[in-house]
């Protein structure tokens, strides 16, 4: 069965995004709405979650996830940042990027590169998904939400829990999110690279 949680996109409602949270360290899998696209998520911890987000799309092994944190502090637990990426991360988080550095030992060594021992991170710019992740208190691991065979994400909260119906436990209903996913951007090397453009505009 898969719950629906309509949650206000501006002024979030504390019981329901402890509701979503209690859930998510159950075990369930989540599609919730980001300053980007909707993005599937699990427990950073929980394998057997992960595996279905990577059925639920269809994804290759080599496909990596992002870790979703709430701010700046949280993303140096994961991933090793120096002054020049510390700059570059204050001055583009919150918001549509997703920047690939090298993981701690925190990061669970299936979620990162396996020759390059990087690890993509994002902090979103929206309310209801950074609520959720103050209330779990803890990265989520995430994915766009684009189904195998479609041309763009799914945008609306409707849609997704007819097509994901017994697929997904929990769908946040906060209205319609965009079509573009994020721009990543690599900080492992000494200039910082886009590698895929996307919503946000790196200069």
């Amino acid at each position: 069965m898969t719950d629906l949680l309509s949650i206000h996109p501006r002024n979030p409602q504390r019981r329901l995004l402890t509701r979503g949270a209690a859930l998510i360290r159950a075990g369930a899998v989540v599609a919730y709405p980001t300053d980007s696209t909707y993005a599937l998520g699990c427990h950073i911890g929980d394998k057997g979650a992960l595996e279905r987000i990577r059925a639920i799309r269809r994804l290759e092994r080599r496909h990596l996830f992002t870790l979703v944190c709430r701010d700046l502090s949280e993303i140096s637990s994961y991933a090793r940042v120096n002054n020049a990426s510390y700059r570059i991360l204050k001055r583009y988080t919150p918001g549509p990027f997703t920047f690939l550095l090298t993981a701690t030992r925190e990061v669970p060594r299936r979620l990162t590169h396996p020759k390059r021992r990087t690890i993509g991170l994002r902090v979103p710019d929206h309310s209801v998904a950074l609520g959720l992740l103050e209330e779990l208190g803890e990265p989520l691991m995430s994915t766009s939400l684009i189904l195998p065979g479609d041309p763009t994400p799914l945008s609306d909260a409707g849609d997704i829990g007819g097509r994901l119906a017994g697929l997904v436990d929990l769908v946040i209903d906060s209205g319609p999110c965009g079509l573009e996913p994020t721009t990543v951007v690599d900080l492992t090397q000494e200039l910082p690279a886009v590698v895929r453009p996307g919503v946000g505009r790196f200069e």
